[in-house]
């Protein structure tokens, strides 16, 4: 019966026995169960003031405790008094950052900080301090990426810019396209983050290290997000990540979607980060857009991001979001198998993409001289023109 009993029950059924059997009772009561004699004498006493209470039977007694208040062992931080703070000075994130830490280049586990403690004369294990680190509302956390370092004084004004051109380009029935550059993606049989679905035991295997296959290369995936239509396109090039390269992927939406679903554009206005292959200081980026706007007719209005906020953008969190969430757990083995992937992303809110293979050559380092620079028919917004700014088909 013993496994079915809790503490309480198990003494009165003890010492019941032992009172049954009368003289010698405890004694043989203990060496046939296992219990302490103090413990059957505490049940005997329990009983022995139930019934001289006249209380009519034992389960009159109150049965929400198995213990007399203040019965047990006591709590390991109540006999050493000093145990927590101790812990807690450890801990402390004040403490972080001090040379005179013992724990200063060391990671907290529980086991140091157990070890720690010992050395300091608290003799705990490393449950007992995962126990009294919880009790304190401690837990296990990440780094959170919330610094944003220096921020320019009209970071919010920019904003409210971009917000505004945006609306009244969508309300004049004007393409609105959001650009970037997604994250290079390693060719072949890598790991990829993220989990899928797999016959249990049977895990995709993949290579060890992460070292670039010379003949596959690496993938450039460039996004252009169309925000009125929620619509993508991207190219993966197989060459370098330059300004050549963004405007050709822009100039390959625009003839593959854009101009069939916008056929009376007039402008077409662009969000872009601030750094990059689209970047606002970027020469070439600005010559390969006024040959595409001599191109197409369209007058091209470029909106930067302020430094440091290209997680605003539009393009990384309606396009590039899903598609990483389209392959995960996947190994990206081939420029066919990313193609085929990107392509293959959907959200209910019916997001369509379209992607492309780019094997054309974009060398890095050219120099755009001032005379090329000089035919670009450029007019600067008066507020931060050198964010915003639209470049003349004529």
């Amino acid at each position: 019966m013993r496994a079915a009993l809790d503490e309480r029950q198990r003494r009165l059924l003890v010492a019941a026995e032992a009172k049954v059997l009368g003289r010698g009772g405890v004694s043989a009561v203990a060496a046939a169960t296992g219990v302490s004699r103090s413990t059957i004498m505490a049940g005997l006493d329990e009983i022995e003031a139930t019934h001289t209470a006249g209380r009519a039977a034992v389960g009159a007694a109150p049965l929400t405790r198995t213990r007399r208040a203040g019965g047990g062992r006591k709590r390991i931080e109540a006999k050493d008094e000093t145990l927590v703070a101790d812990l807690l000075a450890l801990v402390d994130p004040l403490t972080r950052g001090d040379p005179q830490s013992p724990l200063r280049w060391t990671c907290k586990s529980l086991r140091t900080l157990a070890e720690q403690l010992s050395a300091s004369g608290h003799w705990v294990s490393h449950v007992v301090v995962g126990q009294l680190l919880k009790a304190q509302g401690y837990s296990l956390q990440g780094n959170a990426k919330v610094i944003e370092g220096n921020q320019s004084p009209e970071r919010n004004a920019q904003f409210e810019y971009i917000n505004a051109t945006v609306t009244s380009a969508l309300a004049a029935h004007q393409p609105v396209i959001s650009v970037d550059t997604k994250k290079k993606e390693l060719v072949g049989a890598y790991k990829n983050g993220g989990q899928e679905w797999e016959p249990g035991g049977e895990p995709v295997q993949v290579k060890v290290h992460d070292f670039v296959d010379p003949e596959l290369g690496r993938a450039n995936p460039y996004g252009v997000y169309d925000i009125g239509a929620d619509e993508g396109w991207v190219s993966v090039g197989t060459d370098h990540d330059t300004a050549a390269f963004a405007v050709q992927t822009i100039r390959r939406w625009w003839f593959g979607m854009g101009r069939q679903r916008y056929p009376k554009a007039k402008q077409l206005l662009i969000t872009a980060d601030g750094g990059g292959s689209n970047g606002h200081r970027v020469r070439l980026w600005k010559l390969e857009l006024s040959r595409f706007a001599q191109e197409t007719g369209l007058d091209i209005r470029v909106c930067h991001f302020p430094p440091g906020t290209s997680k605003w953008n539009k393009i990384e969190h309606r396009l590039f979001s899903f598609i990483t969430m389209n392959w995960r757990g996947r190994p990206l083995v081939s420029h066919e198998v990313i193609v085929n992937l990107i392509a293959g992303t959907k959200t209910r809110s019916g997001l369509k993409v379209r992607a492309e293979l780019d094997h054309a050559d974009y060398p890095k380092g050219l120099v755009v001289s001032d005379e090329d620079f000089a035919t670009i028919k450029i007019d600067r917004n008066e507020f931060h023109g050198d964010w915003n700014y639209c470049i003349r088909c004529r």
